[in-house]
């Protein structure tokens, strides 16, 4: 299977389990994303909260569009509409 390209962004530390289950659910699925670390770099973390209005990680973007956290990301999986997200942020 080959990873399906989509506009995917996640801040996330190395130490978080919700950010373990994020890449879990995003390699599950196949997507490619892009991980910022903010564990160690506070203008990552500041510019991660200008754009979410949150301070805990991860915070995932799809498409440019602000998703949340994991839990967010799980629900969207849960109640079938993560894949057409996804499909939407994919189009050329």
């Amino acid at each position: 299977m080959t990873a399906q390209r989509a506009d995917i962004v996640m801040y996330a530390s190395q130490f978080c389990g919700y950010c373990a289950a994020a890449r879990r659910l995003f390699k599950q699925k196949a997507l490619d994303y892009t991980e910022i670390d903010v564990l160690f770099d506070p203008k990552l973390r500041e510019e991660m909260i200008a754009r979410s209005g949150r301070t805990t990680v991860p915070q995932i973007f799809i498409g440019g569009r602000h998703v949340g956290g994991f839990d967010d990301l799980n629900a969207l999986e849960h109640q079938g509409e993560l894949d057409a997200l996804i499909a939407a942020a994919s189009q050329p």
